[in-house]
């Protein structure tokens, strides 16, 4: 690569800009620029160029056509080590652009600007921008690309330390960056449009799924030391988590984030004060209150071994009173909307205790459950419907009381987050026992019983599917569970409901399933 002479500045995002260029002026790079980047260059004291006065083409359309010209395109894709290239460009007066600093029209910005209209969106579709960043990423072996703010100074540096050359492996790096920038910038573009045609319909499946990722952590492992691992931020979307920030404690690992999102997912569905206690993707404790401090307590009563070494999710904001009811608990994670000052001073002291706030969860209507197999994606909807509780039928002899209803709604809500074969067995204030992931159902019935450290007489369980036969409930009735809520559809579903009237238990039915694997 020949030493750097031209460079092309074009940019929306302007931070950086000004030194960038006073840095290339001083290396006596000859600067181009265009619109609202010459404007605050030259208010920066920075001699440039207009590319118009290049081309000898005025600006048209609004700005819509000014760096598409044979002068300007022509001088980035010339490949310097073809004779032929450089002939050509010395015919027709072209002289080569040996830097393209370019980023594109903020389009995500103006789509997640509330009130922005259709007209204003596509004004923001740029054009110019990613033509010449491709073509001066294609060139990449005579022209150094750049697209991010954040990359100028190591830019500089090289151009300082090496008399204006760029080594080869920045440059491809840059061009890499570039390619994936366009890319990104496209599906964005795309995926509005798709929004648009189809007027916000999102339940079909599209022919090409694109989900685009940008890496925003770096865990120091996966699920196990010997495994890499990252974790990734969907572009377009508002985010992890609906946009958290860590307040404190050691980095979030990979199994972290997967207890949070679970837990915070769950805690999400209840209106009332609920504390979520979660260990392996799992429920292990759910309590509801009128405040949030006797909500982590029955939580906490569930199942206080598990709960050591927990990630904990709140619906709540933290106080210092929570705070102090959970200070003898090990926790790896707090999930909640705000810590309050006397929680985070609580809390201080506890330097490994991770904190996140983030806001509560809601699905957006684009959003898809992707679970990854090997050479592919399964895609299905979330699992997040409301629970239409008028639907339920009671298809047995006894009928639940008013107590029990509430009870079988609140373990309800709980066992659709629950590995399956899922059993929770609960009160209107609690979870009881969780039975997850089991092979059996039956099993799941049992452990579900085993578990349980509060008194499990007059309890409710619920069941994430139909039992299959009626050893489920038989065991969950000698267990003394009084009420049972399932989705029903077993082929012995007869067989399964003489069982409760045999109990004289109450037996309601959802009609919907809710596994979850």
């Amino acid at each position: 690569m020949l030493q750097a002479q031209r460079a092309l500045l074009s940019v929306s995002n302007k931070e950086g800009i000004a030194e960038l260029g006073k840095a290339l002026e001083a290396l006596g790079i000859e600067i181009l620029s265009t619109g609202g980047t010459m404007k605050h260059l030259e208010e920066a004291g920075v001699a440039v160029k207009k590319v118009s006065q290049i081309t000898g083409s005025p600006e048209i359309l609004d700005g819509r056509v000014k760096t598409l010209h044979p002068t300007i395109h022509g001088g980035i894709l010339a490949d310097r080590s073809r004779s032929s290239h450089l002939a050509e460009l010395h015919e027709h007066g072209i002289r080569p652009i040996d830097l393209v600093v370019v980023n594109l029209y903020p389009f995500e910005e103006t789509v997640a600007t509330e009130g922005a209209t259709a007209n204003e969106i596509i004004e923001n579709i740029d054009i110019g921008g990613p033509c010449m960043l491709r073509a001066a990423a294609k060139n990449h072996a005579g022209v150094v690309v750049v697209v991010d703010p954040a990359d100028y100074p190591q830019v500089i540096a090289s151009l300082q330390e090496t008399d204006g050359i760029v080594p080869d492996s920045m440059r491809r790096r840059l061009a890499l960056k570039a390619f994936r920038h366009t890319q990104a910038y496209d599906t964005a573009i795309a995926n509005w449009l798709e929004r648009e045609t189809s007027g916000g319909h999102t339940e079909d499946f599209p022919q090409r799924l694109r989900v685009d990722l940008v890496r925003e952590l770096e865990p120091r492992y996966g699920e196990n030391p010997h495994q890499g691992s990252a974790i990734y931020r969907t572009i377009g979307e508002s985010g992890i988590f609906g946009g958290f920030e860590q307040l404190q404690g050691k980095e979030l690992s990979w199994n972290n984030m997967l207890d949070a999102d679970a837990a915070r997912k769950l805690v999400s569905l209840f209106e009332a004060p609920t504390v979520v206690i979660s260990k392996h993707n799992n429920p292990c404790g759910v309590g509801t209150a009128s405040n949030i401090v006797e909500a982590y307590e029955r939580a906490l009563a569930c199942d206080p071994v598990s709960a050591f070494g927990s990630v904990i999710a709140v619906n709540r904001d933290v106080d210092e009173d929570l705070a102090t009811a959970m200070k003898a608990l090990f926790v790896e994670v707090i999930v909640a909307p705000k810590f309050g000052d006397g929680a985070r001073s609580r809390y201080s002291a506890k330097r490994n205790l991770r904190l996140i706030e983030s806001p509560l969860y809601a699905p957006q209507p684009s959003e898809f459950d992707l679970r990854g197999i090997s050479g592919g994606f399964l895609a299905q909807n979330v699992d997040c419907e409301g629970h239409d509780y008028d639907d339920w039928k009671c298809v047995t002899d006894a009928k639940p009381s008013e107590d029990q209803r509430r009870a079988l709604e609140l373990n309800w809500t709980v066992c659709r987050h629950v590995k399956s074969n899922a059993i929770v067995v609960g009160n209107k204030h609690q979870t009881v026992g969780v039975g997850a992931g089991q092979m059996s159902r039956v099993d799941s019935c049992r452990l579900a019983l085993e578990k349980a450290v509060l008194p499990l007489q007059g309890t409710v369980a619920a069941s994430d599917a139909f039992f299959p036969f009626r050893d489920g409930v038989d065991t969950l009735a000698e267990g003394g569970v009084t009420a049972i809520v399932q989705p029903g559809g077993s082929k012995r579903d007869d067989e399964v409901i003489a069982a409760a009237n045999d109990h004289g238990i109450a037996m309601l039915m959802t009609g919907r399933r809710h596994f979850k694997h």
